[in-house]
């Protein structure tokens, strides 16, 4: 036999408000600038250096290494960029180094760039050059890379000339940066944001309608 169970008042409003409760509380994924190390790593040779640490390739007749990127969040949602890229000189020669640092807003804009080359104890250190290339438009992005990295080479070569360097892979060193950058823009991406599903909201039991079964 059944029997009716106790029944609870509903107060007024108390559905609207679980439905804007589950508004609010539903969960919001972000957009997301990140860099893909792998796609990075192959485009580069492979990550097959010190233990998965660095990639070594040949430039114009000149060895260069470039160790995995430090990547580091922006206060505005972007993130900063830093590759250190080494002129591999021989094995009695100290190497020379180099430092790419690219700066990514939140909404997936190239911001910025700048480089340095420290040749025997002294640093060379490019302007910072700017630009607007957004990777949600790949025409413009891909332009204004070529544009941003063209002035970054051509600042660093300048600063570089009046040192009388000689050395082959030391007057190539703002090449290779330039291919670096080419690679990191390259492996950069933008995750638009994305609402995830809500799950399905069950509607108040109506007074009355709920039986428990007795013997």
């Amino acid at each position: 036999m059944y029997h009716l169970s106790a029944m609870k008042k509903i107060a007024p409003g108390s559905c609207f408000r679980a439905a804007l409760l589950s508004l609010l509380v539903a969960p919001q994924l972000h957009a997301e600038v990140t860099v893909d190390n792998d796609a990075l790593g192959k485009s580069l040779g492979g990550w097959d250096y010190n233990k998965g640490k660095a990639a070594e390739y040949e430039l114009s007749g000149s060895k260069y290494r470039t160790y995995r990127p430090e990547v580091t969040p922006t206060p505005e949602g972007g993130i900063f960029i830093s590759v250190r890229i080494d002129y591999c000189r021989g094995v009695f020669a100290t190497n020379d180094f180099a430092t790419l640092e690219m700066t990514f807003s939140a909404d997936g804009t190239l911001a910025s760039v700048q480089s340095s080359i420290a040749i025997q104890g002294k640093k060379i250190t490019s302007d910072v050059v700017r630009s607007g290339a957004d990777l949600g438009a790949q025409s413009g992005a891909i332009g204004g890379a070529v544009k941003m990295g063209g002035d970054l080479v051509a600042n660093l070569t300048e600063k570089l000339s009046r040192e009388n360097l000689v050395e082959a892979g030391r007057v190539t060193f703002p090449a290779a940066i330039k291919h670096n950058f080419n690679k990191v823009f390259q492996a950069v991406q933008f995750i638009a944001p994305v609402k995830a599903p809500m799950a399905e909201q069950k509607s108040p039991a109506k007074p009355g309608a709920t039986l428990d079964p007795r013997k």
